[in-house]
């Protein structure tokens, strides 16, 4: 099993704690990628978003970044958001990034979880569904190795067009879901590996969307595919501690994106519903994570697990003994 870390490059600020610099957290988000390496962990993961609170709206840059500073460590986004890119554009960012890093870029394709970037870049959110079929077809056709003729609504037509430069292999291609089962099935009658954002509630609900998974994959004449989930969580030396390090910028963070989408503010007692056993909150000392972790993966039929721990943005030093516990004790328990 894979174990690995993802971020948005969170910069929020906790307390009387001010939001760092968009370059700071960015510097920081590099250093934290290196760390993962050093502490033995296979992938790291990048999402992009085009608000103020997040600095990494460019995920192909940062990883690009990170590529010249590691050897080993797989780099994906997590996610790029298709509906909003261009596919052409997106595949050559990442098939650089593959090149330059010796085989290991991974493209995590989603619709976005946020909205911003539909009018940055001129599109409709009526047409939010299909934007993503559209483009999700064109990217699978630009990563063949042949010519494309393609013609569509959402950009001009392609004749007999190679995109350069060309991969050394077929540049591994994600669909990442929030729970929606036409998302999960598109992605096994595809073919293609899908990560899984559980972000509240239990992981166990999941399971349905595996069985469905498994089955698309099946009608659509594919070998089983990898499954990813990608979670928040902490770890911290003590139980006590993680809590105390992680409830205050988690609750900030999640309270003020409940209140943009009409929920109610985190309280300490849903913080504890959510770190239970069956909860969707990886928080607590590197035996407490390991064993969730093992539990979902049974659950899930997992192949990689992705902890995210800056959900709210928590001191960098605090991030790097977190990713040096889950590399050197959590994961050789769940291995």
């Amino acid at each position: 099993m894979e174990l690995g870390l993802t971020t948005f490059a969170e910069r929020h600020a906790v307390g009387d704690r001010p939001a760092p610099s968009a370059g700071e957290r960015l510097r920081h988000v590099v250093e934290e990628a290196v760390a993962a390496e050093r502490a033995g962990l296979d992938v790291y993961g990048v999402g992009e978003h085009h608000r103020e609170d997040f600095a990494a709206s460019a995920p192909a840059v940062v990883l690009a970044t990170i590529a010249g500073r590691t050897e080993r460590i797989q780099l994906t986004s997590a996610v790029s958001v298709l509906s909003s890119a261009d596919p052409v554009r997106l595949y050559q960012e990442f098939a650089t990034l593959d090149l330059l890093s010796d085989g290991r870029a991974e493209l995590m394709a989603g619709r976005g979880s946020f909205t911003e970037s539909f009018p940055l870049f001129g599109f409709d959110l009526a047409d939010y569904d299909d934007l993503f079929d559209e483009k999700l077809a064109l990217l699978l056709r630009l990563r063949a190795d042949e010519p494309v003729n393609w013609s569509g609504r959402f950009r001009p037509a392609l004749h007999d067009t190679v995109v350069q430069p060309r991969t050394d292999r077929p540049l591994p291609v994600w669909i990442a879901v929030g729970g929606s089962p036409q998302s999960v099935a598109r992605a096994g009658l595809l073919g293609l590996p899908l990560a899984l954002a559980i972000i509240g509630g239990q992981p166990a609900r999941f399971r349905p969307l595996v069985d469905l998974y498994h089955r698309a994959l099946e009608e659509g004449g594919h070998e089983r595919q990898p499954i990813a989930v990608h979670a928040h969580g902490y770890i911290a030396d003590t139980d006590a501690q993680a809590v105390a390090e992680f409830y205050e910028p988690y609750a900030a963070a999640m309270s003020g994106l409940g209140r943009e989408r009409g929920w109610g503010d985190m309280t300490p007692d849903q913080f504890e519903a959510l770190r239970s056993p069956a909860g969707s909150l990886f928080v607590g000392t590197p035996d407490r994570v390991a064993e969730k972790i093992a539990a979902v993966r049974d659950t899930l039929d997992l192949d990689r697990f992705m902890l995210h721990p800056s959900v709210g943005t928590l001191p960098h030093d605090k991030v790097l003994h977190t990713i040096e516990l889950l590399g050197e004790k959590v994961a050789p328990q769940v291995r």
